[in-house]
């Protein structure tokens, strides 16, 4: 949201895989300004992804602000997209021709229904540039018939913007969630019930939009200053204190459970892996090597139909642990494959690497 603020970037295509649902499929128009209250940046879209971290706020009370279209499109496995097209074309040979023509008509209007929505991997577009990300959908409309993404509409919008920025984070192929393995299944459904963010209803007004992220805003700020409490000591009273705080009982069985598994728990690491327990869990599906590889493929059909990008940017992801750490190099070096395929010689900088070695 910051390059969007900068005036960077007006259009964002997010393509994710079939286990990241974050945010809804479709396409999303808003503002990115800055809050004339906090002098942050904020949104006006009411997705629940970001009504959650507390970042809508009404139209009126954003400065400088500059337009965005969001685009969701969820990419299959290449297998996957092959073996639905495979199974369309057996049942459609037992169909009346009526029903045929009718299902097809459907599978039409799925296809582009998909294409018009878009973590991290993105083509985001400028008044001038674009920036595109991996993902993809099946559409009997593509360019290449083995292609796994329909292209389509995302090239019409390139051919719009001109330049266009490819980031690729490395953990679309392959996502786990550290906080699972840092925490018990007791531990992590605390979480899980502390930062609860209870979806809105339908239809609300801007007024029951703004009450609802000053809840979630004055919750988060409660269970923030909690755990920094907690740093500076984790004694009976202290813990009794905070969970006097009406719903916030279940944090006594927690400190106990993390006092028994550790001498001194890591209370701002608590809180990290709570704020990501909202509405949702985290991502969290470690990809087999044929997995990765049906993803690789989806992905190298789905650039082989689009321009070259100006400019490709790639997040390891795996000092978080997002991506896992026994699969990213290898993951980096069949991205990186498919590049050198679709673009010849690449010019590549190891930012991670330049940042490791000694000074």
């Amino acid at each position: 949201m910051p390059a969007v603020y900068a005036g960077h970037f007006s259009h964002i295509i997010w393509l994710h895989p079939t286990w990241a649902q974050q945010i809804r499929e479709g396409k999303h128009h808003f503002s990115v300004g800055k809050d004339i209250s906090t002098t942050t940046i904020r949104v006006t879209s009411t997705d629940h992804y970001f009504l959650s971290d507390g970042l809508y706020v009404t139209e009126d009370q954003l400065e400088n602000q500059k337009p965005l279209q969001l685009d969701v499109i969820m990419v299959k496995p290449y297998k996957l997209c092959n073996n639905e097209e495979e199974n369309d074309a057996v049942s459609s040979a037992k169909k009346p021709k009526l029903a045929l023509e009718d299902a097809e008509n459907t599978a039409s209007t799925n296809c582009d229904s998909r294409s018009e929505g878009l973590e991290k991997d993105t083509v985001t577009q400028r008044r001038g540039q674009t920036c595109l990300g991996p993902s993809c959908s099946c559409s009997p409309e593509s360019q290449d018939p083995q292609a796994a993404v329909n292209t389509g509409e995302m090239l019409e919008t390139l051919k719009k913007g001109g330049a266009f920025v490819l980031d690729i984070d490395l953990d679309f192929f392959s996502v786990k969630n550290p906080f699972k393995e840092m925490f018990t299944q007791e531990e992590y459904k605390i979480l899980q019930q502390l930062y609860q963010f209870k979806k809105p209803g339908i239809n609300l007004t801007e007024e029951d939009l703004v009450d609802c992220v000053d809840t979630r805003i004055h919750q988060l700020e409660d269970l923030e200053a909690t755990f920094a409490d907690l740093c500076d000591g984790d004694d009976e009273e202290t813990v009794q204190k905070w969970a006097s705080n009406p719903g916030m009982e279940s944090l006594v069985p927690l400190v106990q459970s993390l006092k028994k598994r550790m001498e001194v728990p890591d209370y701002e690491m608590v809180h990290q892996a709570g704020l990501t327990c909202d509405y949702s869990e985290l991502p969290h599906h470690i990809s087999t090597e044929q997995e990765i590889e049906d993803l690789i493929k989806s992905v190298y059909y789905l650039l082989k139909n689009l321009p070259k990008p100006t400019l490709v940017t790639i997040a390891r992801s795996s000092l978080d642990d997002y991506c896992p750490s026994e699969q990213v190099d290898t993951i980096q070096e069949k991205v990186l494959d498919v590049l050198r395929s679709l673009y010849g010689t690449l010019d590549i900088h190891l930012v991670y690497s330049a940042e490791s070695s000694p000074s």
